[in-house]
């Protein structure tokens, strides 16, 4: 299969090509190069451009009139920040997916794999939840990932568009290939934060919120290495026609670890990992945060045939892998 990667230089996106290509598939790349980087995807195919150009996207189309289907990752990605610019936020990821999901049912491209999100589910007590688990997105980001997959499934419904999303919980690590990995600068990530600190350029790890119900009064995080994530899009990709064999055109499915870590046991198992004490200080709850959930993924192991293979270690390992890589 052929298939176009909106956001394909990204963390994710990145990730998602070289997992298809993997699997003998080829993807094409469209991204804006604000946050992507284009020497971890070299080898593909890549447009320079916005998602919302009309007549670029059609342009990529008359180039590979044979893309059968489209990975929707483009997108602003951080939560802190959309408490701050929520205009941003719904001008970047709701009016340009309306503008990119018109121009694809212009053209008539109609399988759309959308990147989502689990900050779109009620998560107050740090509990699983289920593709029918209580929505309740707090944060501006959230509330994009809510609004983009009701425009997308309304296309289903009206245009006979066929639409997955993908509800992602929280990924860490870096391709166990080394040829892809997450930005370590970003301060609303506790990952990157950690490696910071181990380095020596940080000297506390803020616990953001302690009272929280869960066992240790920290944050509940559903972690998911990566590639794992990844090979999720290609098993959905390639499961399209039989994931959506029912009368509906629109698919919700939840991609995570299937297991809860607390914010506590995090910074724990990363101590263990890298060899070193990480000093911490609790600080009051972000604009946004919650106890947080895990994930139900009895749908993607029934649907997809897919479940993870990866473990927090080898995500916290290979993240630090690709820290050293960058650096040297």
């Amino acid at each position: 299969m052929k298939i176009l990667i909106t956001g394909g230089a990204g963390y994710i996106g990145s990730m998602v090509c070289h997992s298809l290509a993997d699997h003998g598939h080829e993807p094409i790349i469209i991204d804006s190069m604000i946050t992507g980087s284009c020497q971890q995807v070299d080898q593909f195919p890549t447009f320079n451009g916005d998602i919302a150009n009309d007549d670029l996207i059609k342009t990529i189309t008359k180039e590979h009139p044979d893309i059968e289907s489209v990975v929707h990752c483009a997108g602003k990605t951080l939560v802190p920040e959309s408490a701050l610019h929520p205009d941003q936020y719904y001008y970047e990821n709701v009016s340009k997916s309306l503008q990119l999901f018109t121009t694809l049912k212009t053209i008539g491209i109609k399988k759309i794999l959308f990147s989502s999100s689990a900050s779109i589910y009620e998560a107050k007590n740090g509990e699983g939840v289920d593709e029918d688990s209580i929505l309740n997105p707090l944060s501006p980001y959230a509330k994009t990932k809510f609004m983009t997959e009701m425009i997308l499934e309304d296309f289903c419904n009206t245009f006979g568009i066929e639409g997955i999303a993908l509800r992602y919980f929280n990924p860490i690590g870096a391709d166990p290939k080394m040829r892809c990995g997450p930005r370590l600068d970003n301060t609303s990530h506790l990952l990157g934060n950690l490696v910071r600190a181990a380095e020596g350029f940080t000297t506390n790890i803020k616990i953001t919120g302690s009272n929280w119900p869960t066992k240790d009064g920290t944050g509940v995080r559903d972690y998911i290495h990566v590639w794992d994530l990844a090979e999720a899009h290609v098993a959905a990709l390639e499961s399209f026609h039989s994931i959506l064999v029912s009368q509906s055109k629109f698919e919700k499915i939840n991609i995570g670890g299937g297991s809860p870590t607390t914010v506590k046991e995090f910074i724990e198992i990363f101590e263990q990992v890298y060899g070193c004490e990480i000093a911490t200080v609790t600080a009051p709850p972000r604009d946004g945060d919650t106890a947080g959930a895990f994930a139900n993924i009895g749908k993607a192991e029934k649907l997809m045939n897919w479940r993870p293979r990866m473990s927090v270690e080898q995500g916290i390992a290979d993240t630090i892998k690709w820290h050293r890589k960058m650096i040297d």
